[in-house]
């Protein structure tokens, strides 16, 4: 059975006054929900981060042992080509074994200015490494508080918007698919939410332009969807909004 213009009115009223109750529980909860994702996407990457540091920290000591070993080694080696070169025979074996004692001497030089370097790197990501930490553990603190004020607004909220949703997927099954289609697109652009509005003191209460004298009447005589000529918002008389509420 069609329904009728008013029909399809206190409907659409209908839906809106649900939504209009979802927005609020909403709205209570306030920006909580996406400061406790900033959180969480700021406490995964400083642990990301503080991974890394962390690698090249452990990567820079295990250079510095390296570079500690290699110089024993090529101390070792010093030693042994000092011993060698008391029991040269020549010159040719001379010159060998005091060009490797240089080589070495050199590998030591560049191995003990890579552990100085090393040192003051350390020193610096260290530094840098503590200051992560401390900003995590705070960033951890606070997602703390936000999880917690949001799982309690959430509490008190959960059950009566999740009625609410199930209210509003029943009220749209009596709309047609046109104008819930129409409705949902207005819902979508308007800032507030509101797509069906009411006449309030000559104007519509959505955008707040004027409605002419005879534009009123029209919704008054709920006899076609009429919709403001400022926002597009549908326009319903004072009087349905009682009958609707009062059903």
């Amino acid at each position: 059975m069609e329904q009728t213009v008013e029909q399809k009115l206190k409907a659409l009223y209908e839906l809106q006054n649900i939504h209009t109750k979802i927005d609020k529980i909403r709205q209570v909860r306030g920006e909580l929900p996406m400061e406790v994702s900033d959180l969480e996407d700021d406490v995964a990457g400083l642990e990301t981060r503080i991974q890394k540091i962390k690698s090249e920290l452990d990567e820079l000591e295990d250079s510095i042992v390296n570079r500690k070993n290699t110089i024993k080694e090529a101390q070792n080696l010093i030693k042994k080509y000092d011993t060698q070169l008391k029991e040269v025979k020549n010159n040719r074996e001379y010159d060998a074994l005091t060009k490797e004692i240089e080589i070495q001497g050199l590998d030591i030089q560049v191995s003990e200015k890579k552990i100085k370097e090393h040192g003051f790197e350390i020193n610096s990501k260290t530094e840098i490494y503590e200051a992560a930490l401390a900003e995590l553990e705070g960033r951890r603190k606070d997602l703390e508080v936000k999880k917690s004020e949001l799982d309690v607004i959430t509490g008190e909220t959960e059950i009566e918007e999740q009625e609410l949703i199930k209210k509003g997927e029943q009220a749209e099954t009596q709309i047609e698919e046109r104008l819930l289609t129409a409705y949902t697109r207005l819902r979508r652009n308007a800032n507030n939410g509101l797509a069906v509005v009411t006449i309030d003191r000559d104007s519509c209460s959505g955008c707040f332009n004027q409605i002419p004298p005879q534009r009123q009447l029209d919704i008054r005589q709920r006899k076609k969807i009429i919709v403001c000529e400022h926002c597009g918002r549908i326009l319903v008389d004072e009087a349905l909004t009682h009958e609707v509420a009062e059903a």
